[in-house]
């Protein structure tokens, strides 16, 4: 028996536009930190909250965006919130005042929040349900390509000497070709959908709060990795260009969702979870000791760090296509945009905590103690998964 068809001009499409969205969010994360410090003489702490401000507008707009795509014709606000995503990076170079820049940020937030609430329930009206775990671990492979490459390049032209206008022009020149590829995705026509009355599980999936809350604590130190890496590096000591941290964590994603996806469409999404938090409960631990083990041994603890990296890809990059999925199997599929907004609120809430937790320790003690601190919390994620949320999906999953 033949399978059902998952590449489509339109899929492919749709990842690209995701690549090429993500390839632009990317670029910027590891250099504005610098760019805050260089241009508006920010101090640690007060970083977390400026680029917090980010994940918490994309947090507040996912559960009314969630519904608006369940309730409207999707396409149209996609295209809509990736313009108005797009056309922020062209607003940064024109930011002269740390206010500016926040009221941007925000406003960036909010569109991040759309677009990928809305890119992420397109892809899986486009594509068979048979295939789904497959096809969104190969969309979330297009984010893993667009990491790799993103930070490194931005860490790169910024190293290099480049100014932070031609780097906010790479990224808007990314999402310009990304809108172009996003308008050119078909989708079958869908009759807007009477709803019962609001009510909050039209803005949330009360029935994904406990896996939420596993994925909100995980990505607690998600949040301080990918934001404040480069600079843990250098407190520690290590002098390797840190940007390829990013590409063997996207390597390790890259890799783990070639077979996590499909292990997922075999009913083992739990199973899948449960060993992504083993292996991110050991590289939370071994990142947190290479602030020790460098004054032993600096070569060994830089391989190291790099190794860390990609087992860390691995982690995650086994546990995202199965958390979107569990998602998704606890709703009907009239409200897939709010099962999909829940995956993507719960997970930034965990960003924000991780961006402004992450700068603060930092600022009172150091790096090491904020990644020793999310290393107790992936702990926490991966018992309270075993005892609460895996057994809950199991009985409340509808497929």
């Amino acid at each position: 028996m033949s399978k059902d068809r998952l590449v489509t001009p339109s899929y492919c499409l749709i990842l690209a536009a995701n690549f090429l969205l993500y390839f632009g969010f990317w670029l910027l994360i590891p250099v504005l930190p610098f760019y805050l410090n260089e241009v508006f003489q920010v101090a640690e702490a007060t970083i977390g909250i400026v680029l917090s401000c980010y994940t918490i507008a994309a947090l507040c707009i996912r559960p009314f965006s969630g519904y608006l795509l369940d309730t409207f014709a999707r396409k149209p606000l996609y295209l809509f919130a990736y313009f108005i995503f797009m056309l922020i990076f062209a607003g940064y170079m024109l930011a002269g005042t740390l206010t500016l820049f926040i009221i941007l940020r925000i406003v960036h937030g909010l569109s991040f929040g759309t677009v990928t609430v809305g890119g992420n329930t397109l892809v899986i009206d486009i594509m068979p349900s048979s295939r789904r775990g497959e096809g969104l671990g190969y969309y979330g492979l297009a984010n893993n390509i667009a990491m790799s490459i993103g930070p490194m390049f931005g860490l790169f032209l910024h190293n290099a000497g480049e100014s932070y206008t031609v780097i906010f022009s790479y990224a808007l020149g990314a999402c310009i070709l990304g809108l172009l590829a996003a308008s050119m995705v078909k989708t079958t026509y869908r009759p807007p959908v009477k709803h019962d009355p609001i009510s909050l599980d039209r803005f949330i999936l009360l029935k994904g709060i406990p896996a939420g809350i596993s994925l909100l604590l995980l990505s607690i130190p998600y949040g301080m990795t990918t934001n404040y890496v480069a600079m843990y590096a250098r407190q520690i000591g290590i002098t390797a260009e840190t940007g390829f941290f990013f590409t063997c964590m996207a390597l390790g994603m890259a890799v783990s969702r070639l077979f996590s996806g499909r292990l997922v469409d075999k009913g083992l999404v739990t199973q899948v979870i449960s060993a992504g938090l083993y292996l991110v409960c050991f590289c939370y631990f071994s990142l947190t000791a290479c602030g020790w083990l460098v004054s032993w041994n600096l070569t060994a603890t830089t391989a190291f760090f790099f190794v860390i990296a990609l087992l860390l890809g691995i982690g995650f990059g086994t546990m995202f296509p199965a958390y979107n999925t569990l998602f998704v199997n606890l709703a009907p599929n009239s409200q897939r945009g709010t099962a999909t907004s829940t995956y993507l609120t719960s997970w930034d809430v965990g960003l924000g905590i991780g961006m402004l937790t992450g700068g603060y320790i930092a600022e009172i003690a150091s790096f090491r103690m904020a990644y020793l601190f999310g290393s107790a919390l992936t702990v926490v994620s991966m018992i309270y998964f075993r005892v609460k949320a895996g057994p809950h999906f199991l009985k409340n999953k509808l497929r």
